[in-house]
């Protein structure tokens, strides 16, 4: 997919123009961070369509979290000019890697990112990964429910099973280190653009039995794909936490770490009530007030510490 960006500032060709007109010493001036009014260094936030985090396409279009986080975090980051690019996963990987000044606004931690990103506090908390089936399938699954958990690794090594993944994306530290164990021919790793939407339709089709995601991110790549979510269920993986924390991360560079320190102080503001409740929104129900209560019982864990 080609990547494409808009501006969440105004043009610069104006300001390009007229740098040309003025001397060398003037044109510096209108570009320095600290003249008023005037903002610095382009900041490049990377984004992937992750719903219900971003949403490129559909009705829900552009009313993902991160979406509606967005023109907020930016506002409170007035010392720079800002990009929005979109990109898919290999892209965005490859661009944090480089020595640029990019931001991943919505990145789980681990250790192998933790060497070449710098991550911010924790914006706000996702329901963990778990295992989608189709209730006409259940059967093949019962064996490894324990306590409506399922045992992952057990699965795996049965080798009965087919478990759909999305290549590179990372599950957490405790799934990805299950899945690295696990054999390579129990795994469906899927690398498109729509890859989730694909193996839910492989799913669909009986070439994979099982899906890894995020419950409500199945529900709604479900729901696109025409596929109605009441014929699934949803399954936790056992020994993982209830919740993973979602970050902001930036390269690994002087200015992305700078932008860190001044992102964390956004955060603070953000993410307790705005954040919160625009994740809840997006559960069913049902999870609605606990989620609310989890995160409350979290957050202020954090202050106490």
């Amino acid at each position: 997919m080609k990547a494409r960006s808009t501006k969440a500032t105004a043009s610069t060709r104006p300001r390009q123009r007229l740098g040309r007109l003025l001397s060398p010493l003037v044109a510096l001036l209108l570009w320095l961070p600290s003249a008023p009014g005037q903002a610095g260094e382009m900041l490049t936030w990377l984004l992937r369509d992750l719903p219900p985090l971003t949403i490129f396409e559909g009705e829900q279009k552009g009313r993902g979290v991160v979406d509606l986080l967005m023109p907020q975090l930016i506002a409170s980051l007035p010392e720079y000019r800002h990009e929005l690019m979109r990109v898919n996963r290999a892209r965005g990987i490859q661009m944090l890697r480089e020595p640029s000044f990019t931001c991943d606004p919505a990145l789980i931690w681990s250790k192998e990112r933790a060497q070449w990103v710098a991550f911010s506090i924790t914006s706000f908390r996702v329901l963990s990964n778990g295992l989608a089936i189709r209730r006409a399938d259940r059967e093949q699954l019962t064996q490894f429910i324990h306590e409506g958990q399922v045992d992952l690794g057990a699965l795996l090594q049965s080798g009965k099973q087919l478990i759909g993944v999305v290549a590179e994306r990372s599950y957490g530290q405790q799934l990805d280190q299950v899945l690295q164990q696990a054999p390579p021919d129990s795994i469906r790793a899927h690398y498109g653009n729509d890859a989730l939407g694909s193996l839910l339709q492989m799913q669909r089709a009986g070439r994979l039995q099982l899906l890894l995601g995020y419950w409500p991110e199945i529900r709604y790549q479900a729901a696109q794909q025409g596929i109605n979510s009441e014929e699934l269920e949803f399954y936790p993986v056992a020994g993982t936490s209830k919740y993973q924390e979602v970050h902001i991360g930036c390269s690994d560079t002087p200015q992305g770490r700078q932008a860190i320190t001044r992102i964390n102080q956004a955060l603070l503001q953000l993410r307790e009530e705005r954040l919160v409740e625009l994740y809840a929104a997006w559960l069913e129900p049902g999870m609605r007030d606990e989620y609310r209560a989890d995160a409350r019982s979290y957050f202020q864990g954090l202050h106490d510490h």
